[in-house]
């Protein structure tokens, strides 16, 4: 049967899959049925674990059109599979968007009733054949509805409005007078109700789907074994262990969804004003919304119920719920005529004109006359709140070696136990065992192998350090990401308001009028300046408002807003009486502030309230600061002017770009790298009048493109943005722990190149390389500039070395002077032209790219993907506004914000300055090192138990149930939990652990430690069948032989059957039961990722009363305890002996661990070999011990066969590719130039 190729959906975004179509197969459906019953029902649970099992084995593959199931696999490195049922809609359409004439209709058929494939009946079929109704085939996946597309032969799913790439003007025209209420009812149909749907499971399903966990099933599996070995103490430890955890992760699972439900449920259902087309207002409630209606904003605000876009009036909405940014951002209508409203509607690049669902709109700004309206352009799970809520419910398998590498080894531990099972079904033969004793001893030995308490043993690490992060202030909505943090090797920061202060001090004003500069000033609030054009943009060119009545609005314009003295007002109608019908915010000077001259001339006084009039400012229309255009612009018009005024403000290239060239001083470009130079933050301000003949709601209809031109340049505004406190000190303590950090921001190259300085990012001896980008024009192709900020000496380059380590990338501390003498500065634009006509120079810009400039809140999700395309590790620290993408993208994402959770990152700290980097990493590395000491102490124990088992069935006897009880609750369990109790590490080493189980140093920790166990636990099994005394065991055996034996004698026991009681059982007890005790203590890790184990007092506590009650019950038998673990006497001399095995075994341990592992192998072997082509060191008193060790390392890694062995991270790769590339880094002023194959760079310019 030819095999059908798959068709892909939802390409290229995240959530990619490729599906497969299938229908029925009765045949299979019968032989599954078979099976299923001959394999008591296992069949069944593993094709529930594994669903394209379940689908390819009870149907055969058709085509997507005539399937009745779907087999879904993601396209990601998870490659995960799903199944969907496929679902028949009748309709009178076939898409959302078709224009019906519906006007006749008086309900739609079947009510949008939902069928699967084949149940349609035939009377149905022929009601709706009269209906003219059309089958819509769809299913459901993860919250999405994906509908059958008979034009592309694929399912797709509908967004919303922008599905119909509808343009600006098209929203004002077609879609502002509403939607008839029928047409609202079809287009249900295919967006649903409006709500983002947070069911809560019942308990019971929770139940059931937890305990069909494979981990539960084969405990079950366990318990009816050891329940048939009449085992009942220690099966009933292990239920109730099991209900403990189901019961833990059932409350918290359901504790999650409760507060992701109440989350939602807060905007689910409200009641909201949709207009008609027959111009009528009725009250609807907000789950009838589609995408096409209109809705009205009421004045006093509300929470939004949809993501909309609005066409009439402003609004101040508080974002803080998506972006964690808590100042209010002012939302204007959409652009209704223009160049700009010729453009398809984008929500990313319209987002200043949308009001996102779950937004708080605190007020309204709306003309008298005219209601604030926006047009629904998504609903429900489509929203960016849905997408949230979505990620949140069905979120992305962790990636990370750890995980992967952990059920490996319990593969290995499987085929351990395989081997143990063979072992003991043949020696059970041998020995003409029952068939029952076979069966249920040979599964016993499956069910040693795989530890019980491993999955809440791995957790509690993990649980632990969540809680230590949440005392410092930090949150974590992602617990599996703290592991991750523990590996980061580079950390993205963002600039303003992470690295320095949010507020910024105007540190002056630069007028230039004509043209010509005038000297730098150091206020604006003087009385000469308040007439001035400078001042007047100062005072209204910035997007505050007054809530409370308070001033609110970004921290930049409050500043510069307060610097001028003036009072904003936000007037009620009846003052407003002199600006038309229209409600602008009012901006006026003090009266204190009217120039001196004109109140004290008696000529002038009684024309002082003119004066003031006429330094009155409304604010008639804004255009609100955009992160891609790099500035706002606002049209005023003062009081008894007959004409219009613009002011526009930005970063000063674009407002010099905007300016007539005549009014730009000469010395512009000088004057802004002097004060970039020096850190300052510099705003240009422009101004331009407009045209009398511009009426009010004339310019209401304008673009931004018409006002913002042909602007008259008044000169820069200079802020002194301050460094944090901490900044310096936490990025000098990343940098000594060899942890890399970027700047992303989005201000101007030069300042942030001094920031980057001034906050030791860039050492001041130290190169700074700009590359300038330019993508191509006309004939000409793509080019980059590469500039030197400064301009040091020819260097040699052949006599460079740059010193790259293989494995952690440690440095020495005599590091080659190349190594790290140059940094790229890269802008935003520049990336953009890098990205895509230079592909091929990305990676190597990035690998030493330190301050990124001018970068738009997409492009920082994508560095962040590049910089993981090359295996960083990567975090990101931002305050969450303009950083939501990269701060999700990132292994580990910090917000800084005052909330305790923000669904912007999977951390959010409470504290307002990057000290908590430092801390999140330092935990991760103490969480990550405790989860591998558990699972070496798990995988050890159940090897050490498994050994025991293994030399005991030799007797035919075993371990007895109380014996199990005590070892897995007493000593396991105990320590596990506590031995996960480490603190962090005060400090941050340069060296990071590992981030894989399958590595040199964990195995061969491991394997010594097994090969010692074995060796230890053979040598007691073997020497205690040589002693003198010994035979072979019964209840009058008197291998005593002192006085407090008699009450053995005395005591008539029954022979034991399972042969429990014997001097290998006891002997072998007591040293393995020590051995738990001493590869707990060696694995138990301190520094120099965690506390050391004395500082965990629970652990040591733990540690010392077991084994203080093990020696006392081995040296002075207690009568009860011995009946209760089934333990024989055994002659006092041989107790000595087990002393002796114990503590030998016990200094073994502890000299393999620590000697042989920790300082000769992972010294010499590997974290040895630390640079290539690495310069000579001076001479020192410890010259024969580098010789030694120089030989050792040659030796070792020869013997490990890691001579010259590549790096595996490929951004070590591309640094050792580097040191042989003589033109790089490309001297200054040279340039290279794109074309199709490859860029070259050309002669100096």
């Amino acid at each position: 049967m030819k095999i059908r190729e798959a068709k892909i959906i939802n390409q290229g975004l995240e959530d990619e899959m490729e599906v497969w179509g299938y229908r029925p197969c009765l045949w299979k459906m019968i032989l599954l049925g078979v099976g299923v019953v001959c394999s008591g029902g296992f069949l069944l649970l593993l094709l529930y674990w594994l669903p394209e099992w379940s689908v390819k084995g009870t149907c055969t593959q058709t085509s997507l059109r005539d399937a009745h199931t779907l087999l879904l696999r993601t396209t990601d490195e998870f490659r995960q599979w799903f199944r969907a049922r496929v679902h028949v809609m009748l309709a009178p359409g076939k898409k959302p968007f078709d224009s019906l004439d519906l006007q006749s209709r008086d309900q739609l058929p079947n009510g949008g009733r939902e069928q699967s494939v084949g149940s349609v009946h035939e009377e149905d079929n022929e009601k709706f054949a009269q209906e003219q109704t059309v089958k819509i085939y769809h299913f459901t996946h993860h919250s999405t509805k994906y509908y059958w597309n008979d034009v592309i032969q694929n399912f797709e799913f509908y967004r919303g409005l922008e599905d119909v790439e509808v343009n600006c003007t098209s929203i004002h025209s077609d879609h502002s007078p509403g939607l008839s209420k029928i047409l609202q009812d079809y287009r249900r149909l295919f967006f649903g109700e409006n709500e983002i749907a947070v069911r809560v499971p019942s308990l019971f399903k929770l139940l059931i789907k937890e305990v069909l966990n494979p981990f539960y099933i084969f405990q079950i599996f366990s318990v009816i074994l050891w329940s048939v070995e009449d085992y009942y103490y220690y099966a009933t430890a292990i239920v109730f262990m099991s209900v403990i955890s189901i019961a833990t992760s059932l409350y918290t699972i359901k504790k999650q969804y409760v507060m992701l439900h109440d989350m939602v449920a807060a905007h689910s259902v409200i009641r909201v004003s949709v207009c008609r087309r027959n111009t009528d207002i009725e009250e609807a409630m907000s789950t009838d919304l589609v995408p096409g209606d209109v809705i009205v904003i009421p004045a006093n605000g509300m929470i939004m119920p949809c993501d909309a876009v609005l066409i009439h009036g402003n609004c101040i909405v508080n974002e803080s719920m998506l972006t964690g940014e808590s100042v209010p951002v002012t939302k204007t209508s959409l652009p209704s005529s223009g160049e700009e409203a010729d453009r398809s509607y984008n929500m990313e690049e319209h987002k200043r004109h949308t009001l996102f669902c779950g937004t708080h709109v605190i007020q309204t700004r709306f003309y008298s006359d005219e209601l604030v309206k926006a047009v629904v352009v998504r609903t429900g799970f489509c929203t960016e709140k849905g997408q949230l809520v979505r990620s949140i419910l069905y979120p992305k398998p962790t990636d990370f070696k750890l995980y992967r590498d952990a059920y490996l080894f319990l593969l290995c531990l499987v085929g351990v136990a395989g081997i143990g099972f063979v072992y003991s079904i043949i020696l059970s033969i041998m020995n003409k065992v029952p068939a029952k004793t076979i069966i249920t001893e040979s599964l016993d030995i499956i069910t040693i192998t795989v530890p019980p308490a491993l999955p809440a043993a791995m957790t509690a690490g993990i649980v632990y350090a969540q809680r230590r992060l949440k005392r410092v202030g930090i949150f974590c909505i992602s617990p599996q990401r703290i592991n991750m943090g523990g590996q980061l090797n580079l950390v993205c920061f963002d600039k303003t308001g992470t690295l320095t202060e949010d507020g910024l001090d105007l540190w002056g004003i630069h007028r230039a009028e004509d043209g010509i500069f005038f000297p730098p000033e150091s206020s604006a609030a003087k009385e000469s300046l308040v007439t001035s054009a400078f001042v007047a943009c100062m005072a209204s060119c910035h997007s505050l408002t007054r809530i409370d009545g308070n001033l609110s609005g970004d921290p930049l314009d409050l500043k510069m807003f307060s610097a001028t003295g003036w009072i904003l007002e936000e007037p009620t109608e009846e003052e407003t009486a002199l600006h038309n019908p229209i409600m602008p915010t009012v901006v006026r000077p003090p009266k204190q502030n009217i120039p001196e001259a004109n109140q004290n001339n008696p000529a002038t006084k009684n024309m002082e309230l003119s004066e003031l009039s006429s330094c009155e400012i409304g604010i008639v229309r804004q255009f609100p600061f955009s992160s891609a255009l790099q500035r706002m612009s606002v049209v005023v018009r003062r009081l008894g002017k007959k004409h219009m005024d613009s002011y526009l403000k930005g970063a000063p290239e674009v407002v010099a770009s905007l300016c007539k060239q005549h009014t730009v001083p000469q010395s512009f470009t000088d004057t802004l790298e002097t004060y970039t130079r020096q850190g300052f933050r510099v705003i240009a301000l422009a101004h331009r009048q407009l045209e009398s003949k511009l009426s009010w709601h004339k310019v209401q209809s304008l673009s931004r493109d018409l006002i913002e031109t042909n602007m008259e340049f008044l000169g820069l505004i200079i802020m002194q943005n301050k460094i944090k406190p901490e900044t310096a000190g936490v990025l000098c303590e990343l940098r000594q722990a060899n942890i890399r950090t970027l700047m992303v921001t989005g201000d101007n190259m030069l300042t942030a190149i001094s920031v980057a300085r001034d906050c030791g990012m860039v050492r001041a001896h130290q190169k700074v390389i700009i590359a300038d980008a330019v993508p191509p024009k006309d004939i000409h192709p793509a080019t980059i500039t590469w500039h030197y900020t400064e301009n040091p000496a020819p260097a040699v380059k052949d006599r460079q070395t740059v010193e790259i380590n293989l494995e952690e990338e440690i440095y020495g501390k005599h590091q080659s002077q190349q190594e790290e003498s140059y940094h790229f500065a890269v802008s935003g634009k520049a990336f953009a032209v890098i990205m895509e006509h230079f592909p091929q120079l990305l990676h190597k810009l990035v690998l030493r790219a330190t301050v990124f400039a001018r970068m738009a809140p997409d492009q920082k999700t994508q560095l962040v993907e590049v910089l993981q395309s090359i295996d960083y590790f990567v975090g990101m620290c931002g305050d969450g506004a303009n950083d939501c993408g990269a701060l999700k993208k990132a292994h580990s994402g910090i917000s800084l914000s005052e909330l305790e959770a923000s669904v912007a990152s999977p951390f959010t700290s409470s504290t307002s300055n990057i000290s908590c980097v430092p801390n999140l990493i330092r935990e991760g590395r103490a969480a990550l090192i405790t989860s591998f000491c558990v699972f070496k102490f798990m995988a050890l124990y159940s090897i050490i138990q498994y050994l025991s088992v293994t030399l005991l069935y030799s007797i035919l006897s075993n371990l007895g149930d109380f014996q199990f009880l005590f070892i897995d609750v007493a000593i396991i369990l105990i320590i596990v939990f506590t031995m996960s109790l480490n603190p962090a590490w005060k400090e941050l080493v340069p060296c990071r652990p590992p981030s894989s189980l399958i590595s040199g140093p964990l195995l061969c920790s491991v394997m010594t430690q097994i090969l010692n166990c074995v060796v230890f636990q053979v040598l007691a099994f073997l020497l205690v069948r040589q002693q003198s005394w010994y035979e072979t065991w019964t209840p009058q055996s008197d291998a005593c032989n002192v006085s407090n034996f008699s009450y053995i004698l005395n005591v008539t026991t029954p022979q034991d059957p399972k042969n429990i009681k014997n001097f290998e059982n006891t002997t072998l007890f007591y040293v393995s039961s020590f051995q738990y005790l001493a590869v707990a203590v060696v694995f138990s890790k301190g520094k120099p990722f965690r506390q050391p184990s004395y500082k965990n007092w629970p652990f040591m506590l733990a540690c010392i009363s077991l084994y203080t009650f093990l020696l006392l019950i081995l040296l002075y038998p207690v009568p009860a305890i011995d009946r209760f673990l089934e333990i024989v006497c055994v002659p006092s001399d041989w107790r000595i002996t087990v002393v002796i095995i114990i503590i030998v075994n016990a200094a073994v341990s502890f000299l393999l661990e620590i000697l042989i592992l920790d300082i000769i192998l992972w010294r010499l072997v590997f974290r040895g070999k630390k640079g290539v082509n690495r310069p000579p060191e001076p001479p020192s008193a410890d010259a024969p011990q580098v010789a030694n060790d120089h030989w050792g390392s040659f030796f070792l890694s020869w013997l490990f066969c890691r001579r010259n062995k590549p790096p595996r991270a490929r951004y070590l790769q591309l640094a050792l590719e580097l040191q042989d590339e003589p033109d790089w880094p490309p001297r200054s002023f040279t340039v290279t130039y794109g074309s199709d194959s490859q860029a070259h760079i050309s002669a100096t310019l």
